[in-house]
């Protein structure tokens, strides 16, 4: 691309960040459930859970994240940590697509295991893993693939449970890790991402990737590669670094705003 084609392409891509960049945007995404909660270790959990659910219709993600989070007192930290027998029992019958009560226990066990010797989950991703100031090559990738046996790593998983925590290893696009870790490390003082994790910058993210952003991206010949894997999100990142290197994820609000709310 040209470019002038470029420049012009930076400045409409630019108008889109601001246009769905502020706390507008925050009450119609899943982004809104760790928003209900104060507490460091609440925003984790409830982040998490949300961008785990986050495949389907938006509203049906955040009510049924809502109604997990009645099951859990609106406490998920407190819940994960001190549940009693009884407490569990609550999330019986729990689903939400093909996530259910199975896949949940399993989830509130990690946390408990997790939150027990940590006092954030950003420990999980990144303490295994050598990170270097202005190193931008594969440290998500690293801390995705630690992540995935971390979390994996108790005793008796259940194995349908390892489908909903995806990795780079298994050549996933790890679409709704990316859009989990930009909400716990972004900070632009817009009110929608929380800047809460100090481990990495936001120059060192990979933006999320799904078929609608893949398909904006594809038309502004941002991205050529045809799978919608783990190399796409690379090659795309490292094109939207030629417009802001620094925070080159915040053009995910711009790509899935076109994407999915103009149906670009």
């Amino acid at each position: 691309m040209e470019r002038k084609n470029l420049n012009d392409l930076k400045k409409f891509l630019d108008k889109k960040v601001v246009q769905f960049n502020n706390r507008d945007f925050i009450k119609d995404d899943p982004v809104c459930i760790p928003h209900l909660f104060s507490k460091k270790q609440d925003i984790e959990i409830a982040g998490f859970f949300a961008a785990t659910f986050a495949w389907g219709i938006r509203k049906t993600i955040i009510n049924k994240s809502k109604l997990l989070f009645q099951l859990m007192d609106h406490a998920p930290y407190d819940f994960c940590l001190n549940h009693t027998d009884q407490d569990l029992k609550k999330l019986e019958k729990f689903c939400h697509r093909t996530f259910n009560d199975t896949d949940l226990l399993y989830f509130v066990s990690f946390f408990k295991f997790h939150y027990s010797k940590n006092k954030s989950l950003e420990s999980a991703f990144f303490n295994n893993i050598t990170i270097r100031p202005h190193d931008n090559s594969d440290i998500i990738e690293r801390a995705l693939n630690y992540f995935n046996e971390y979390f994996f790593s108790l005793e008796d998983v259940p194995g349908r449970t390892k489908k909903h925590i995806a990795s780079p290893a298994k050549n996933s696009s790890c679409k709704r890790l990316n859009m989990y870790l930009r909400w716990m490390v972004r900070n632009d003082n817009k009110g929608v991402d929380f800047g809460i994790w100090k481990k990495i910058t936001p120059a060192q993210l990979i933006c999320p990737v799904d078929v609608h952003v893949a398909r904006v991206s594809r038309q502004f010949g941002l991205l050529k590669r045809k799978p919608v894997d783990w190399l796409a999100a690379v090659e795309l990142t490292e094109e939207l670094k030629g417009f802001d290197p620094q925070d080159p994820v915040k053009y995910d609000f711009a790509l899935f705003g076109l994407g999915i709310l103009e149906k670009y």
